[in-house]
């Protein structure tokens, strides 16, 4: 009798222990592209999500290239950067230069425009142009760790 309680309470947190790995991931923020939002060293929480749950304005987690994407567990390099346009808005092309030619009126599906909170230290959309489909990890869904950050834009 306590032998099956004990093994359907280990099945049950190990079954709980899954399912938060595949929905949260802990990265650490390197880097001043999002300052004074988060700084080096931060740690954050990542809450997995499609494209199509990412508003404008979230914090999100992007892979750095899709090569990035293509060999899972060797060091993906992840970019943590301001969404500004999710797919259906329009196409912010005054503040992209690397988004002005393109011939889109709004943001195509499964695409993202990120900017770092301190555009002078951030690789973003300007230079990138568009977050392609795939290389999305998450949101933020809080900070669990390093320097109090006063809050940053909305």
């Amino acid at each position: 009798m306590i032998t099956a309680v004990v093994v359907t309470a280990v099945a049950v947190l190990a079954g709980a222990l899954l399912w938060v790995r595949r929905r949260y991931v802990l990265i650490t923020v390197r880097g001043l592209s999002m300052w004074p939002t988060y700084h080096d060293g931060d740690r954050v929480l990542i809450r997995r999500v499609p494209v199509t749950a990412v508003r404008a304005g979230q914090v999100v987690v992007v892979a750095a290239s899709p090569r990035d994407v293509a060999v899972p567990g060797r060091g993906t390099r992840w970019l943590l950067k301001r969404a500004v346009a999710v797919p259906g808005d329009p196409v912010p092309r005054d503040r992209f230069p690397a988004l002005r030619s393109v011939p889109d009126p709004a943001v195509p599906p499964g695409h993202l425009v990120v900017l770092g909170d301190n555009p002078s230290q951030s690789y973003d959309s300007r230079q990138a142009g568009y977050m392609p489909p795939g290389r999305l990890l998450g949101v933020v869904a809080r900070r669990v760790g390093g320097v109090p950050s006063p809050p940053g834009p909305a």
